[in-house]
C-alpha cells in the first residue's frame, strides 16, 4: 500500500490542493503577527540612544548621556528574554490546547503590552527604565508564543508543493517590520525636529534635548500594538487547522467538516482509518523513540538557530554602534538628540531596504526550488565570507571614503542571513516533527535561537568596545573591538555550516506525515546531507 493509500483523505486534499485565497489569508494573518514581533523587537534600537539623552545627560559633561551597561542590557535584551520564554510556554500549549485558541492569547498580550511600554510610569530614569524593562519582557512572552503557532499553523494549511514559500512568506513579513520600524522613527523625527528645533550638544547642551523628545520614543514603541489589533478578528475566525484535530484531538468529523469548509470539497469522515493511523503513536517528547526517530533532527534545528541569532541579533541591535565606529554617523555631541535619532533610523532603513527585505523574499521565491537544505548552507556560507570580509581589513573601513563599501558589504551579511538560516531555521522545525510535538519542538528550536540572540545582544554590547580604555563609553570596560566581535561571529556562521550539513534534513517536496515518519511505520528520512537528495530527484 502506497503512502497515500495510507493517509486520511482529509490531509492528502490539503497536501495537493491548488493555492487558493485561504492560503494568502493564512499568510497575512499568521505575517501580521510576524511584521508586528520584529517592529517590537527591533524598534527599541532606534531609541536606546534617545534614551540615553534624555534621561542620562550631565549637561556639564562634554558628551551626551548613554545608557548605564546594566540599563542598556536590560532594555535591549529583556524582551529577548520573555520571548525566549513565550517560545516553550506557549509551543508546548499549542499542542496541549490547539494552535487557535492560543493564538489569540498571543496577540491580545502583544497588544497590551506595546501600548504599556510607551507608557512606562513617571520620568525619573529608574523608574521609567524599571516599567519599560517589565512591560517589554512580557510583550516579548507574547511575541515568543507567536513562533511556534504561526509556523505550525501555515505550514499544517498548506499544500507539499508551496509550503516552503507560504512559512518563509510568513517569516518575510519580519522584513517590512523592521523596515516600518525605521520608516515611522524617520517620520517622527522629522515631524519632532520641524516642529521642535533644538541646536547640536556641544552648541547648547540643555537645549540640544527638547522636552517633547520624550513623546517620541513612547509613540513609536505604542505603534506597535496598531497591526496586532488589526488582524485579531481575523485570527479568531481561522478553523483549527486539520492536522491537530485529526492526528492530536483525534477527531476525525470535525477536521474533514473545517476543511471541506476552508477547501469548498467534500472530504469523506474516515473515522477508523485515523484510529488504525493514530495507534501506537502517541510517544512524547522525552521518550527514547522519539530520541531516536527525532533527536539528531531536534539538535540540528536548535543548534543551527542557536547560531544564526548569536550573529543576526548582534548585527541588527548594535547596527548604530557599528556605523558610528566607521564615522557613518556623526559623533553625538554635534548633533541634537532627534536628530541623532533621525540619522540612526536612516542608516538602519537603508540597510533593511537594500540588505534584510530582499533576503526574506529570494527565500520565499527559491525555496521550492532550491530547497532548505541547499539556502541554509549557502546562507551560512555567505555571512561567514562577508563577516570576514568586513572583519580582516577593518582598519581600511574605518578610514574616509570607504563607509559605503563597508555598508554594502554589511548589507550582504543581512542578505544572506535571510536568504539563509534566518528564515530556514524557522522553516525547517514545522516541517519535521510530529503533529503533537510539532508546534513544542519549533518552539524549543526558536527558544535556542533566543538564547543565541540574548548573547549576541548582551556578548556584544561589552565585547564591541574598544580594546584602548581612552575609546570605551562611559561605564563600560574594554573589550575586543568591533573588528574580532566580527571574527568571532563569523566563526559562529561557519560552525552553523558544518553543523547543518551534519544535522539538517531536506524537507521539500513531501507531506509533513512522510517527514515525521506518521505517513506509516518506517523511520522517517535521516539527517544530514544523507537526506538530501542532490539531483532533485524526490526519495519516496
Amino acid at each position: 500500500m502506497g503512502r497515500q493509500d495510507q493517509q486520511l483523505q482529509v490531509l492528502n486534499a490539503l497536501d495537493a490542493a491548488k493555492t487558493q485565497w485561504y492560503h494568502f489569508t493564512a499568510i497575512v494573518v499568521a505575517g501580521m503577527g510576524f511584521f508586528t514581533d520584529a517592529y517590537d523587537l527591533f524598534c527599541i534600537s532606534l531609541v536606546t540612544k534617545l534614551l540615553g539623552r534624555i534621561y542620562y545627560t550631565d549637561t556639564s559633561k562634554p558628551n551626551p548621556g548613554t545608557l548605564p551597561p546594566n540599563v542598556a542590557a536590560a532594555v535591549n535584551g529583556v524582551a529577548l528574554c520573555g520571548t525566549l520564554a513565550g517560545q516553550l510556554f506557549f509551543g508546548w500549549l499549542g499542542d496541549k490546547l490547539g494552535r487557535k485558541s492560543v493564538y489569540g492569547m498571543t496577540l491580545m498580550l502583544m497588544v497590551i503590552c506595546s501600548t504599556a511600554s510607551g507608557l512606562s510610569f513617571s520620568h525619573t530614569p529608574t523608574s521609567v527604565m524599571a516599567t519599560l524593562c517589565f512591560f517589554r519582557f512580557w510583550l516579548g512572552f507574547g511575541i515568543g508564543g507567536d513562533y511556534p503557532l504561526s509556523a505550525t499553523i501555515m505550514s499544517e494549511y498548506a499544500n507539499k508543493k508551496t509550503r516552503g514559500a507560504f512559512i518563509a512568506a510568513v517569516f518575510a513579513m519580519q522584513g517590512f517590520g523592521i523596515l516600518a520600524g525605521g520608516i515611522v522613527t524617520l517620520a517622527m523625527s522629522t515631524v519632532f525636529q520641524a516642529v521642535y528645533p533644538a541646536p547640536a550638544y556641544e552648541v547648547n547642551a540643555a537645549a540640544s534635548i527638547v522636552p517633547q523628545a520624550d513623546y517620541v520614543w513612547r509613540i513609536i514603541l505604542m505603534l506597535g500594538a496598531l497591526p496586532a489589533i488589526l488582524t485579531y478578528y481575523w485570527r479568531m475566525k481561522m478553523p483549527e487547522t486539520a492536522r491537530y484535530t485529526a492526528l492530536v484531538a483525534k477527531n476525525a468529523k470535525k477536521a474533514s467538516s473545517d476543511m471541506s469548509r476552508v477547501l469548498q470539497v467534500d472530504i469523506e469522515v474516515e473515522t477508523d482509518k485515523l484510529e488504525d493511523i493514530t495507534r501506537g503513536k502517541d510517544y512524547g517528547l522525552f521518550s527514547m523513540r522519539f530520541v531516536k526517530r527525532h533527536g539528531a533532527h531536534l539538535l540540528g534545528t536548535t543548534a543551527t538557530w542557536f547560531l544564526v541569532d548569536v550573529a543576526y541579533y548582534s548585527q541588527n541591535l548594535f547596527q548604530k554602534d557599528i556605523f558610528t565606529s566607521i564615522h557613518w554617523i556623526p559623533k553625538a555631541r554635534t548633533m541634537s538628540a532627534l536628530e541623532e535619532v533621525f540619522r540612526i533610523s536612516r542608516a538602519q532603513t537603508l540597510i533593511a531596504l537594500c540588505g534584510t527585505v530582499p533576503g526574506y523574499w529570494f527565500t520565499v521565491f527559491l525555496i521550492d526550488v532550491i530547497g532548505r537544505f541547499k539556502i541554509q548552507l549557502l546562507g551560512f556560507a555567505g555571512m561567514t565570507a562577508f563577516m570576514l570580509g568586513l572583519a580582516i581589513p577593518y582598519h581600511h573601513w574605518t578610514m574616509p571614503g570607504n563607509q559605503v563599501v563597508f555598508v554594502v558589504l554589511y548589507g550582504f551579511t543581512f542578505f544572506f542571513a535571510n536568504f539563509g538560516p534566518n528564515a530556514t531555521t524557522f522553516i525547517v522545525p514545522a516541517e519535521i516533527f510530529p503533529a503533537r510535538l510539532r508546534s513544542t519542538c519549533h518552539g524549543i528550536s526558536a527558544a535556542s535561537g533566543k538564547a543565541g540572540a540574548i548573547i549576541g545582544a548582551f556578548g556584544f554590547l561589552y565585547a564591541a568596545q574598544p580594546r584602548d580604555m581612552a575609546h570605551v563609553d562611559a561605564g563600560y570596560k574594554p573589550g575586543i573591538g568591533v573588528r574580532f566581535a566580527l571574527f568571532v561571529l563569523a566563526g559562529c556562521n561557519l560552525l552553523g555550516f558544518l553543523l547543518t550539513w551534519m544535522l539538517v534534513p531536506e524537507s521539500k517536496g513531501k507531506s509533513l506525515e512522510e517527514m515525521s515518519g506518521e505517513a506509516d511505520d518506517e523511520e522517517p528520512s535521516t539527517n544530514g546531507a544523507n537526506a538530501v537528495n542532490l539531483s532533485g530527484v524526490q526519495m519516496v
